[in-house]
């Protein structure tokens, strides 16, 4: 059972979020703080003209908003939107707050991919804490 859990949440199709959040909460200790966290890739500076003035933050105040929503099914979970790129900032979150288990998903591998997801192979290669990844 673990204390501190960190599950990197993506909003991409076919990632098994529920999968994930259940594999969380079996992993939790009675007393676990859980974190919800997605990452917000930068949008590039050539792109940004094309987006509406305030776009970024509307996507950021409806991803917050969805994650506050599956923390609500988990006791002492929250959620936490940030940007950059993801393998970095979940490595970095990991060190700066103690996690010692990650619970994850990985795409499901199609015909010309048999490896993990490139963040999940990423985060597994470089944590010293428990990594459970879900497929």
């Amino acid at each position: 059972m673990y204390n501190n859990i960190l599950v990197p949440v993506s909003f991409e199709e076919e990632q098994g979020t529920e999968k994930v959040l259940r594999a969380a909460s079996s992993l939790a200790c009675p007393d676990a703080v859980v974190t919800l966290l997605h990452v917000m890739g930068p949008v590039p500076g050539y792109a940004k003209s094309y987006f509406p003035k305030g776009y970024q933050d509307e996507a950021k105040a409806s991803i917050e908003a969805s994650l506050e929503e599956m923390a609500a099914g988990l006791p002492n979970a929250r959620g936490v939107v940030v940007e950059g790129n993801a393998g970095k900032v979940i490595l970095n979150w990991i060190r700066d707050n103690k996690i010692d288990c990650v619970v994850m998903s990985s795409h499901k591998p199609g015909v010309h991919e048999f490896n993990l997801g490139s963040t999940a192979a990423f985060v597994v290669r470089h944590v010293r804490c428990a990594v459970h990844v879900a497929r």
